[in-house]
C-alpha cells in the first residue's frame, strides 16, 4: 500500500473548557503512533500507510469518547496516488531548514 497523506480535524462534543485538552490527547496519540505529522491550527496532517492512517482515526475517535465526548465529528481528507505522496513534496519548499 502506498504512502498517503491524511488530514484529520476532530471535533469532540465536550464542554468548551475540555475541547483543547481532549484535542491535545488526540495529537499525543498521533505522536505516539510514530507516523510523520504536522499540527495546523484547524487540522493535523499525517503521512503513512492508508490502513494505519484509518486505524489512527478510529483510535482518535474512541479516545474522545473515553474522554467524555458524547459525539465526535471527524473531518478527514485523504490524498492518495498509486506511487505514494509525501508532505515534503507539497510543502517542503515553504519550510525553513
Amino acid at each position: 500500500m502506498p504512502i498517503v497523506n491524511v488530514s484529520l480535524q476532530i471535533l469532540p462534543s465536550v464542554p468548551d473548557e475540555r475541547l483543547y485538552p481532549v484535542v491535545d490527547k488526540v495529537i499525543a496519540l498521533i505522536a505516539q503512533s510514530g507516523v510523520k505529522y504536522m499540527v495546523g491550527p484547524m487540522e493535523t496532517t499525517m503521512e503513512g500507510e492508508y490502513d494505519l492512517m484509518m486505524e489512527i482515526i478510529k483510535r482518535a475517535q474512541e479516545l474522545c469518547i473515553a474522554e467524555g465526548a458524547t459525539r465526535v465529528l471527524s473531518v478527514v481528507k485523504v490524498d492518495y496516488k498509486p506511487e505514494g505522496v509525501t508532505m515534503d513534496e507539497k510543502v517542503g519548499k515553504y519550510r525553513k531548514a
